[in-house]
C-alpha cells in the first residue's frame, strides 16, 4: 500500500506501512529536538514592552540633561539599570514616518502614497508585510499594540457612493460608519490584541477601536462636551495649527474639533491606555505565564494637547508641558511597578523611546528656560532637534550592568533585533534599511551601522555617515522656519556638517568638502534607489 503524508509542504511516498510509521517517530523525534534545543540551558524568551512617548525630546528625560527643568525619575531608573543609547533617531521627524520605520523596519520614503488625513488616513503597511508583531509571533508571542496607531485603517461609509470625508459644507460629520469593523490595522499585521486611537489626541476621530470594532459608535462631535475657548485664554505660536471651530485653551492646550465618541474625555485619554496596558500585563501573567509577549505600549503624551490630569496640574515649574512629561514618567512607574509585583521584571526587556523630537521652537526655549532637544531643531525638522531621540533598554537577565552606548542607532533597527533575539533570520527584501543590535544588549560595544537615512516633515532626506551629516536642501527641512531657502549662484546647495566637531550643526561645510559632499550625496541615492 502506497502512502503519502506531507512534511514541511514536501511530498513523502512511502510504500509500506512500516516504513510510513518509522518515519513518523523519526519526524517526531526531530520535532523534540528541535524544541529541546529551543528551550535547553539558559533563560526563556523575555517579555518585550515597548513604551514609545510622542513628541518627546531627548533632553526630557532628566537623566541626559543635567540643565533639565523637567524631571523624570523613574525613566531614569531605566537608565541606571539599563543601556542608555546617546545617539538614537527615529524613523523620521514626525509621527508617522517614525512608527512606520518602528513597525516595518524600512525607511518611510519605500511607503506607498498616504491617502486621507489625520484619524482617517488609509493603511500604510500593505496586508502581510512583515512587522515586528509578526516577527515574535512566529517564535511563539502572545503580541498586542495599546495606545496611539496612526498607520491608518480602512474604515467602511455610510455612503458607498461617496467618499470617506464626503461631507456637505455645513455638516461637520464624515461618512465614517463607526458601526461596521475597522479592518487593515494591528490585526492584518500580527498584533493578536490591539486597543488603539486612530490618530493622535489633537485629531479626529476621538474613538477607541478595539479589535476592529469601535469600542463606543455613538458618535458625538468634541466641542459638543469641550467650549472653543475659555475665559481668559492667552493665543500663542502654536494657535497658527487650529481652525475658528477647534479648541484652542492656551499654549499647548488645543485640539481640532471632530467626530468622538460620547463617552471619549480628552483629558482621560492616556489613562484609559496605561490601565489597557497594566490589565494586558496582568492577563498575560494569570493566563499565559509560560508564554513570552510583547506589548507596544504607544503612549499620548507629551504631544498636544497638553492634559496631564488632575493628579499632575501644577505637579512642575514647567507649566502644562513639563506637568505632562511628569505624566508619562508615571506611566512608566505604572507599567515597571506591574512587572515587578507579577514577578516578571528580571525577564521581561522593557525599552523606552519617542517617536521624534519635541515640537519645542526658540520661544519655548527662551520662555521656559529648557532645552527639550538640546540640539538644534526640533520635531519635523533634518537637524538632529528632530530626529535625535531618548532610548533606553532594561533587562535584568541580560543586561547585568547600566552602560551607555554612544554609537549610532534607529527605531528602524528594532525590528531586525528581535529577530536575532528569538532567533530568526530576517530577509533583506522585508528588513531593507534595519541592522540588528542585540549583540549589544550583550555588551558589544562598537557600531553596528555604517550610515542612518533621516526624513524630515516635508519628506527632504538626510544622510549621516560616522561623523558626518549631509542634508538635501537648504533650512530644516520642517518646522522651524525657514524651512526652505532657496541656492544663490555659488553658494550651497545643501548642507554638511562634521558632528564631532559641530554637535549644533551650526558650521556649513558644504562648499569647503565637495568630496564629501559627493560621497554622501551618491551613497543616498543609491539607498533611495534600491
Amino acid at each position: 500500500m502506497i502512502k503519502r503524508i506531507y512534511f514541511s509542504n514536501t511530498l513523502i511516498v512511502f510504500a509500506s506501512f512500516s516504513v510510513f510509521l518509522a518515519a513518523l517517530i523519526f519526524q517526531s523525534a526531530i520535532v523534540w529536538a528541535q524544541e529541546s534545543k529551543s528551550s535547553e540551558s539558559g533563560s526563556p524568551k523575555p517579555n518585550i514592552v515597548i513604551i514609545l512617548a510622542d513628541d518627546m525630546g531627548y533632553g526630557d528625560v532628566s537623566w541626559n540633561n543635567p540643565h533639565a527643568r523637567t524631571r523624570t525619575p523613574h525613566i531614569d531608573e531605566l537608565v541606571a539599570g539599563g543601556i542608555n543609547f546617546t545617539d538614537a533617531h527615529s524613523g523620521g521627524s514626525v509621527c508617522i514616518p517614525s512608527r512606520y520605520g518602528l513597525i516595518t523596519g524600512r525607511y518611510f520614503f519605500r511607503a506607498p502614497e498616504q491617502k486621507g488625513k489625520w484619524g482617517y488616513l488609509s493603511p500604510l503597511i500593505e496586508q502581510g508585510r512583515e512587522t515586528i508583531a509578526s516577527v515574535v509571533q512566529i517564535a511563539g508571542y502572545t503580541t498586542a499594540v495599546i495606545g496611539k496607531w496612526h498607520l491608518g485603517l480602512d474604515w467602511e461609509c455610510k455612503d458607498s457612493s461617496k467618499s470617506l470625508a464626503s461631507r456637505r459644507q455645513t455638516d461637520p460629520f464624515t461618512n465614517t460608519d463607526f458601526n461596521r469593523p475597522v479592518g487593515g490595522g494591528p490585526s492584518s499585521l500580527g498584533f493578536m490584541y490591539s486597543f488603539i486611537l486612530p490618530g493622535s489626541l489633537d485629531m479626529p476621530p476621538y474613538v477607541f477601536v478595539r479589535n476592529e470594532q469601535v469600542v463606543d459608535p455613538e458618535i458625538i462631535l468634541s466641542t459638543d462636551v469641550y467650549p472653543k475657548t475659555l475665559k481668559g485664554t492667552v493665543e500663542a505660536w502654536d494657535r497658527k495649527h487650529t481652525g475658528k471651530d477647534d479648541i484652542y485653551w492656551g499654549h499647548g492646550v488645543w485640539w481640532r474639533n471632530g467626530e468622538m465618541s460620547a463617552s471619549f474625555r480628552i483629558e482621560k485619554c492616556l489613562d484609559e491606555i496605561v490601565d489597557e496596558g497594566v490589565d494586558f500585563i496582568q492577563k498575560q501573567s494569570k493566563n499565559n505565564p509560560d508564554k513570552p509577549f510583547m506589548l507596544y505600549l504607544s503612549l499620548t503624551g507629551p504631544h498636544t494637547p497638553w492634559v496631564p490630569g488632575d493628579d499632575f496640574k501644577g505637579s512642575t515649574s514647567m507649566g502644562a508641558y513639563g506637568d505632562f512629561v511628569s505624566r508619562i514618567d508615571h506611566a512608566v512607574y505604572q507599567i515597571t511597578e506591574t512587572l515587578k509585583s507579577l514577578d516578571m521584571e528580571e525577564n521581561t526587556l522593557v525599552i523606552f523611546s519617542s517617536d521624534n523630537g519635541a515640537p519645542w521652537q526658540e520661544e519655548d526655549i527662551q520662555t521656559y528656560g529648557h532645552r527639550s532637544n538640546i540640539r538644534r531643531g526640533q520635531k519635523g525638522d533634518a537637524w538632529d532637534g528632530g530626529h535625535h531621540i531618548p532610548l533606553i533598554m532594561k533587562w535584568p537577565t541580560k543586561i547585568k550592568k547600566p552602560r551607555t552606548y554612544p554609537h549610532t542607532v534607529s527605531l528602524v533597527d528594532l525590528k531586525a533585533t528581535f529577530a536575532e533575539l528569538t532567533g530568526q533570520k530576517i530577509s533583506d527584501r522585508n528588513t531593507e534599511d534595519g541592522h540588528s543590535f542585540y549583540k549589544v544588549l550583550e555588551g558589544y560595544r562598537k557600531p553596528i551601522r555604517d550610515h542612518v537615512v533621516y526624513i524630515s516633515s516635508s519628506g527632504t532626506l538626510a544622510i549621516k555617515k560616522g561623523d558626518w551629516k549631509f542634508i538635501d536642501c537648504l533650512g530644516s527641512a520642517g518646522f522651524t522656519k525657514p524651512s526652505r531657502l532657496k541656492p544663490v549662484t555659488g553658494g550651497p546647495r545643501g548642507q554638511l556638517y562634521n558632528l564631532k566637531e559641530d554637535p549644533m550643526e551650526r558650521v556649513n561645510l558644504y562648499l569647503d568638502q565637495p568630496e564629501k559632499v559627493r560621497e554622501l550625496s551618491d551613497l543616498l541615492d543609491e539607498i533611495t534607489t534600491k
